[in-house]
């Protein structure tokens, strides 16, 4: 770990109001992980937000919208943002994402596939066209006409729109967490 943990008693002004924005976020859309320790302090990306407040508030920022009133079913978004973090090799993100996938109904069979940099046969035809999506885009190729079709016809502009903007997202979180070297929490140190 690059960074140590910010405790909300060490912020700045500036800072400060990221973490209560960020806090409260943490308490409304992104359950059944660890996220902030038990003296306050947040772990994750959030960590890196605030110590970089000048690119992570605006980075949080795109997270919440996309997080907002999202078009596409929680299990699909789930296997785009799977298929990124095993693509960057994301521990925090791998370990937070397998979790809220379960929790939001993909099987642990379609998870282990996924986690494997395998594409599983058992995926919903919606869920295979996230897959097909992401894995396009997160290997660095301009995203086939064919895919991007596919994935208008399935989800209509808006939603193909959101599995971009979302595995972009979800790129950028990976790397970020590499980057910083952000670890898997340890369960006894957090809520």
């Amino acid at each position: 770990m690059r960074l140590p943990l910010l405790l909300p008693s060490e912020l700045s002004p500036d800072q400060r109001d990221l973490y209560d924005d960020m806090q409260n976020g943490i308490q409304s859309s992104f359950k059944g992980f660890a996220a902030v320790n038990d003296d306050g302090a947040l772990m994750g990306p959030w960590n890196p937000w605030l110590h970089f407040s000048r690119f992570g508030g605006p980075t949080w920022e795109l997270v919440k919208a996309l997080s907002a009133s999202p078009t596409l079913p929680k299990p699909v978004r789930e296997v785009a943002i799977l298929v990124t973090g095993v693509h960057f090799h994301s521990a925090y993100e791998l370990y937070a994402h397998v979790l809220v996938a379960e929790a939001n109904g993909l099987a642990e069979e379609t998870i282990a596939t996924i986690a494997a940099g395998q594409r599983p046969v058992d995926l919903t035809r919606q869920q295979a066209a996230a897959y097909d999506v992401a894995s396009a885009l997160v290997s660095g190729r301009l995203l086939p006409d064919l895919v991007y079709r596919h994935a208008v016809k399935t989800f209509g502009a808006d939603g193909a729109a959101e599995l971009i903007y979302l595995t972009g997202l979800y790129s950028l979180v990976s790397v970020i967490l590499n980057g910083f070297e952000v670890p898997v929490p340890e369960s006894k140190n957090a809520l």
